[in-house]
């Protein structure tokens, strides 16, 4: 009986002992970082799970959501997507080695920073076991010290392999199958592609984006359709001015609130209800296009809210609203790249031209002070729209795009002429008519350094095409 209890006695310790050494390492284990295609993320576990089959996580820029792959086993992997970069050197690897060695370096990379996490988390579960195993041999004298701890050590390695082999060992084979970081999550329902719109044989340029290509807040044109309305489409957009001064027949898809997934990628949903079709789409039934105009990541970084919020607050470079911004911009800069590549995969090679975003406020904003806008806080909002025009600008130069930088220079908010509608006017802080004319001017000025250079299709007047000419 006595020696019946000390083998109980060991046997229950050695199993505390395992069960709270792998709790622990999984817990502080560091997440293995893998980089590929610009994407650098992290690959680490879970805590072990009631179920025996079921997700894992992925922290997509500081938001847990469920991953779309079933993995089986306790223990499953989690994943963090930390950072996304646009450079020349990562549009050459993808042109270079072609999407397919890109999606597989990424999948290998994923499967072998799993092996190595747990590489790493067994010898960590192994420290934490030597502890109380060498306080307990101290304690009870019986066995060896050397004893207890070797014994034990080979327990907690043992059940911590065994329970990876038996509960975790096709994790690896499902993380392969992983082509993009995408297939970890799915894809948004509203985001799904539509079908591509009828032929536009006669549009010569094309414009996609958002409120400021649509001329929101300006005038109706005659006879709008219901999504003309509801985008905010305006005869006063730039896309007109462009197509007077060079005969175009220009078709602007534009609409107020897109973003790259729920508006130029994917449908978007207006703010009364309708669903407008992806613009990107439609712009490629326009197959005679030599030119496609892009004016796109306000509404992606929440600009507008992001502004009201800081004239409302005490200060705008809190840390929260700081580190909020961090990840919209990430966030913003991974779909920068993929409408990118999109576009540069057109078959007919259409010349691209990307419109930073002008800065509305100018040297005086003493026109804004009764609505709590200040110098610091001004500071602030022209430092993030500085960082929105980086990412702009140097995705376009890494795709050989062209960049337009119009400037309203002199033309601001609280000048006598200003160029941006007031707090008063239908939509704050958007161009009006004027600014619309200037965004065309700068427009029309890089047109000369893109490659193809566009070249007009003869047509009896210039006219711009809104989304109700689609059908």
């Amino acid at each position: 009986m006595r020696r019946t209890r000390t083998v109980a006695f060991y046997v229950l310790t050695l199993l505390i002992i395992t069960a709270g050494a792998i709790w622990l390492a999984l817990r502080v284990t560091p997440l293995q970082t893998v980089s590929a295609a610009g994407q650098t993320a992290q690959v680490g576990a879970t805590l072990p799970n009631a179920s025996l089959n079921g997700p894992g996580e992925l922290d997509l820029f500081g938001q847990a959501m469920a991953t779309r792959p079933q993995f089986t086993g306790p223990i499953r992997p989690r994943l963090v997507l930390e950072h996304i970069t646009i450079d020349p050197q990562v549009v050459q690897m993808v042109r270079s080695e072609g999407p397919q060695k890109v999606e597989l370096t990424l999948s290998q990379q994923l499967a072998a920073a799993w092996k190595r996490y747990f590489l790493w988390e067994t010898l960590i579960a192994a420290g934490f076991a030597a502890i109380p195993l060498i306080a307990v041999a101290a304690v009870r004298r019986k066995p060896a010290i050397w004893k207890m701890l070797a014994g034990g050590l080979v327990v907690v390695c043992a059940v911590n392999v065994g329970g990876i082999v038996l509960t975790a060992s096709g994790t690896p084979k499902v993380l392969r199958s992983v082509k993009t970081l995408d297939d970890l999550v799915g894809v948004d329902p509203l985001t799904e592609p539509a079908p591509v719109g009828r032929p536009q044989p006669g549009v010569q340029a094309v414009v996609i984006g958002d409120s400021t290509a649509a001329g929101w807040g300006l005038p109706w044109g005659p006879d709008p359709s219901d999504l003309d309305k509801a985008c905010g489409r305006s005869p006063d957009a730039y896309a007109s001015d462009l197509a007077t001064a060079n005969n175009w027949n220009v078709l602007n898809l534009a609409c107020g609130g897109a973003t790259i997934a729920n508006g130029l990628l994917g449908p978007e949903l207006l703010y009364n209800g309708d669903i407008a079709p992806p613009q990107f789409p439609q712009a490629e039934a326009a197959t005679h296009a030599r030119l496609i105009i892009v004016s796109v990541g306000a509404d992606d970084l929440s600009w507008s809210v992001m502004t009201r919020l800081c004239a409302a607050s005490a200060v705008c470079n809190d840390k929260v609203s700081s580190a909020y911004f961090a990840q919209l911009l990430d966030s913003f800069t991974r779909n920068y790249y993929e409408l990118l590549t999109d576009l540069a995969q057109l078959p007919w090679h259409p010349a691209v031209l990307v419109n930073e975003y002008y800065s509305p406020f100018g040297p005086s904003i003493g026109c804004l002070g009764q609505y709590g806008m200040t110098p610091a806080k001004e500071a602030v909002l022209l430092s993030r729209l500085g960082q929105l025009n980086t990412v702009l600008a140097q995705g376009a130069g890494a795709f050989g795009f062209g960049v337009a930088d119009p400037r309203f220079t002199g033309h601001e908010l609280c000048t006598s002429s200003p160029w941006v509608q007031g707090p008063a006017d239908p939509a704050p802080l958007h161009p009006n008519a004027a600014g619309e004319l200037a965004i065309a001017l700068a427009d029309e000025q890089s047109l000369p350094d893109l490659s193809p250079a566009p070249v007009p299709l003869p047509t009896p007047s210039p006219t711009v095409t809104g989304q109700s000419a689609l059908g």
